[in-house]
């Protein structure tokens, strides 16, 4: 083989090879970086969409922002923040069309068990872990049993919605009357609960937002063995099916000054 045959060869790798250089230049840009972080936060939607939080949903733009995240270079990349940026906008207007968050009001719940952390200190991690179980079983089995779907789980206690306000007290209450039946070492766990009518903000598979603060401060403010709701929620509850107690001010860092809540039982 000639000489000239051996450039021929050589010459169109060598093509190649440079223009895959400029271009991995030309992807790391730090003006081009910036400017394409600077297109996201002026694009409608979430400007940090493409992070494990944003995509934990099942819409059609998580599912494929999920693969696009996983493909996420080692390096900082024009590329990988323009291909979330359109994904960022498609999301943005299955949002605006309805099929996003924060386009439902939604009662939002959150349950915890009361003195649990100092029990478990003494009881230790097997017998801890065991009652954890065992609560769980009961009161996610209520949340499902009144159509209510669990948003997450926090140790001992989660966190759930319901499209229908009178079927996340039921469920509450509910879960509090089966939870009577679980005993670990001697121990009976209490639960209180409280929960909240609002929009709240979906982002992926949580829910954030104003509504999801006031709702987990109704259930801070709860008692053991207690069910307390928003003023919001008592009053699109049926009055025949449960009672109420006493409105009463809700005293909560990053509530309404005007807030009221009340205790709801059967009757």
């Amino acid at each position: 083989m000639g000489d000239d045959d051996y450039e021929g060869r050589k010459q169109p790798t060598d093509s190649v090879s440079g223009l895959r250089g400029a271009a991995l230049r030309l992807d790391m840009q730090p003006s081009l970086l910036a400017a394409a972080r600077q297109l996201r936060h002026r694009l409608p939607g979430d400007e940090k969409f493409g992070d494990p939080l944003s995509t934990a949903g099942v819409a059609p733009a998580a599912v494929v922002a999920r693969s696009v995240s996983a493909l996420r270079p080692e390096r900082e990349s024009v590329m990988h923040e323009l291909s979330l940026a359109g994904l960022q906008v498609w999301q943005s207007l299955s949002e605006a069309t309805g099929r996003g968050r924060g386009d439902r009001e939604l009662a939002i719940l959150f349950t915890d068990l009361v003195g649990f952390s100092s029990w478990a200190l003494d009881a230790g991690d097997a017998a801890a872990l065991e009652l954890l179980r065992a609560a769980g079983a009961v009161v996610e089995a209520a949340v499902l049993a009144h159509d209510g779907r669990i948003v997450k789980r926090m140790g001992d206690g989660l966190m759930a919605t319901f499209p229908d306000p009178q079927a996340a007290v039921e469920a509450a209450l509910s879960a509090m009357v089966a939870l009577g039946q679980v005993e670990v070492v001697g121990y009976r766990p209490r639960m209180r609960a409280g929960i909240h009518w609002g929009r709240p903000r979906k982002l992926g598979g949580d829910y954030l937002g104003v509504d999801v603060n006031v709702a987990a401060r109704v259930a801070g403010a709860a008692k053991a063995d207690e069910v307390l709701v928003s003023d919001a929620m008592l009053r699109r509850l049926d009055l025949d099916a449960v009672q109420s107690g006493k409105r009463k001010r809700l005293k909560a860092e990053g509530t309404p000054p005007d807030m009221r809540v009340a205790a709801v039982s059967r009757p």
